[in-house]
């Protein structure tokens, strides 16, 4: 383990994301109470239980954490074309998580897990190197100056972030809000081993699917930003 592979001292405990519930389909109802038990994993509050996540998917296979996973769409969309990889999705939003496990229910996915409750305590409970992809979709954008200490996209949780990252893995960001890409690009540019893969903003991977969520933003007039960071390889430099 390098010096840089050491955990980043936890912060105070300040919420990225709004708690949220909402109504929920029959058929949503249905696959929580099915599918939960199998896909499902809480994530606690207090320091939990570190996740081996060969046990979690029962096999050893390039793991891609989705923070954010919204409705789960784009989710499931990647996981089926992407097979080869697992997926761990994490949410808060009931009807969203209760919506991905219909969508791995009726598509037979094996290989998408989908946690409930605060990413970065997820992050911590995985162990260091682990991940080969963070993809951070349209996060809460936090506009009011006075809470842009909720982001999600700031230094102590990208160094948490880049810390699961193996080398070489990708940390894969994506905003329609102008400010937001900006702060994002500074503060992914300055971490000491992170690495921009593109001169700039990154073109719009064709991997990404196109959710409801970016189509109302480009409808209402708002561009899009990738941002794409490799963690670097031991002796190439950053």
């Amino acid at each position: 383990m390098t010096s840089t592979d050491h955990e980043p001292a936890a912060p105070p405990r300040i919420r990225t994301f709004h708690p949220r519930r909402g109504r929920m389909t029959s058929r949503q109802l249905d696959a929580l109470e099915r599918l939960w038990p199998t896909y499902g994993l809480t994530v606690p509050e207090a320091p939990g239980v570190p996740i081996d996540p060969a046990e979690l998917f029962g096999r050893r296979a390039p793991l891609v954490l989705e923070i954010g996973s919204g409705m789960g769409d784009a989710t499931a969309a990647m996981a089926a074309d992407d097979p080869d990889r697992d997926y761990l999705a994490v949410e808060v939003h009931t009807p969203g998580i209760a919506n991905l496990l219909d969508l791995v229910g009726r598509q037979g996915l094996t290989n998408v897990r989908i946690a409930e409750g605060d990413a970065l305590d997820l992050v911590r409970m995985l162990p260091a190197g682990s991940l080969d992809a963070v993809h951070v979709f349209f996060p809460d954008p936090w506009p009011k100056t006075r809470h842009h200490k909720r982001r999600l996209i700031q230094p102590t949780h990208v160094a948490l972030l880049r810390s699961r990252l193996a080398p070489g893995g990708t940390l894969h960001c994506a905003t329609d809000w102008a400010e937001y890409a900006e702060s994002m690009r500074r503060t992914l540019t300055d971490d000491p081993e992170l690495v921009n893969a593109h001169p700039g903003w990154a073109p719009r991977p064709a991997h990404r699917p196109v959710t409801k969520f970016e189509r109302r933003a480009r409808t209402a007039g708002r561009e899009i930003f990738d941002l794409v960071y490799h963690r670097a390889v031991a002796g190439t430099g950053g």
